[in-house]
């Protein structure tokens, strides 16, 4: 047997049994069960009997505060506007420059 037949003998059988690999995954899904939801009992309501320390516990949720909320900020560009964002959003402020310090001012030598 040649070199190149069995290459493509081994290259072959990989991709076979790759979709052997396939068809097994795909294979739950081509079922026809349906699962059914388990129902809730008894215990699992909110407002059975049982241990009186345990206090009910918040729903998570929004709570308060309506439309919009308290602490909304504008945002500072509209970008519906038909205009470059470049010319909606204000130029940076430039550094002011600084006053050159002072000289230092030379004393004359004392002589004793």
């Amino acid at each position: 047997m040649g070199d190149e037949t069995l290459l493509v003998a081994l290259l072959g059988g990989l991709h076979l049994l790759g979709f052997g690999f396939a068809a097994v995954l795909l294979l739950p899904l081509l079922r026809d069960e349906r699962i059914v939801p388990a129902r809730r009992g008894e215990d699992e309501d909110e407002g059975g009997g049982g241990n009186d320390r345990v206090g009910p516990t918040p729903r998570p949720g929004p709570r308060g505060g309506g439309i919009p909320l308290p602490d909304a900020v504008p945002a500072r560009v509209r970008l519906r506007e038909p205009a470059r964002l470049a010319d909606l959003l204000p130029a940076p402020r430039r550094r002011r420059e600084h006053a050159p310090a002072p000289l230092p001012t030379r004393t004359p030598a004392r002589t004793r």
